[in-house]
């Protein structure tokens, strides 16, 4: 179990974790995916969400310092494979959209570090876990809003996740096949059904702290 001292450490990283860039890099984020082809070496996030977008024949190989890319609720039913080409990405926000698989080749995202599949209706999570097992570094899962009721024990395949979302799904009780997650530091799986909260967290030693 855990030390306070050691929860302590966990918030506050965790607070600094998905919000890397400074100041500097805030003011480079680019909204517009024409103006951002102009300069692409130039551009460390680009925000291209809410907005009804043709993402084919974009070269995204151009794009060699992109740390940050949004294409939040872009209502999107795939996702342009040529994304893997991102070699320095490491948080990758596509919530809202209307997929239900990522790119087999997603893999090749080596950096990507957080990625947000939160609000996704038709999420094949069995599948994506298959994909996202093979990125090395991915450490933060977002799956909120995904009108989950239980997790596939392939989750144990995430062997370097550190931070799960869960919340906001139809959870009756804490998964226990997260339990199996050797790096999670943090599960946040409020606004569930959880029938009791007690029993299903913190008294079961997952070793890991639990947001009920």
């Amino acid at each position: 179990m855990k030390t306070l001292s050691t929860i302590v450490f966990i918030l506050i990283y965790h607070l600094g974790f998905g919000q890397i860039s400074d100041s500097n890099n805030v003011q480079q984020e680019f909204t517009d995916i024409e103006l951002a082809l102009k300069q692409p070496d130039k551009v460390l996030r680009l925000n291209l969400s809410n907005q009804t977008l043709k993402l084919d024949g974009i070269n995204w190989s151009k794009f060699v310092n992109l740390e940050y890319l949004s294409l939040k609720n872009d209502h999107l039913r795939e996702l342009p494979k040529e994304l893997n080409a991102l070699s320095k990405l490491k948080t990758l926000e596509l919530s809202g959209n209307d997929f239900s698989v990522l790119p087999e080749d997603f893999w090749k995202l080596t950096s990507l570090e957080e990625i947000f599949l939160n609000d996704e209706k038709n999420l094949n999570l069995e599948a994506n876990i298959k994909i996202m097992s093979k990125m090395p570094s991915l450490r933060i899962l977002h799956l909120e809003n995904d009108n989950l009721n239980s997790i596939p024990n392939t989750i144990s395949s995430l062997k370097y996740l550190e931070f799960l979302y869960l919340n906001n799904n139809k959870f009756i009780e804490v998964p226990k096949e997260i339990k199996q997650l050797e790096h999670l530091q943090f599960l946040d799986i409020r606004d569930n059904k959880i029938v009791n909260p007690d029993r299903s967290g913190e008294n079961l030693n997952f070793g890991f702290m639990i947001k009920l």
